[in-house]
């Protein structure tokens, strides 16, 4: 329904938060299990490859075509630490602080929509 289109992205990155914020609690609780790589969700990078170009003529390159998953979960191999677990905790619980910090203001982004639409209905 038109009324409430303003209140889909902030589903949409409410969501996303939440399931990352479920991974990196995931590479948290297996800080000390040995050969464990770390995983992450990545959201932007998917976007930038879903972006619809226009082709205005016929020898530009095709855009990329959507695979429909709006997030992908990745293995990290660019970190290392001490038998063969690559988890490194403080760059994990940053990871976590700033999911937390973006859910927070998404989750007002929200109550102030919400706020928006009840006034509209006249109720307060």
């Amino acid at each position: 329904m038109a009324l409430f289109k303003e209140l889909l992205p902030i589903e949409e990155g409410l969501n996303y938060f939440y399931q990352r914020s479920k991974v990196i609690q995931s590479n948290i609780a297996n800080v000390d299990t040995p050969f464990y790589r770390p995983k992450d969700l990545v959201f932007e990078r998917e976007l930038k490859e879903c972006l619809k170009l226009k082709t205005t003529n016929p020898k530009h390159i095709q855009p990329v075509k959507c695979s429909g998953q709006k997030f992908k979960e990745i293995t990290l191999s660019d970190v290392s630490g001490y038998d063969g677990n690559r988890v490194n905790l403080d760059k994990e619980l940053a990871k976590l602080a700033e999911t937390a910090i973006m859910a927070k203001l998404l989750n007002e982004a929200l109550r102030k929509e919400i706020g928006k639409l009840k006034l509209v209905m006249g109720s307060r």
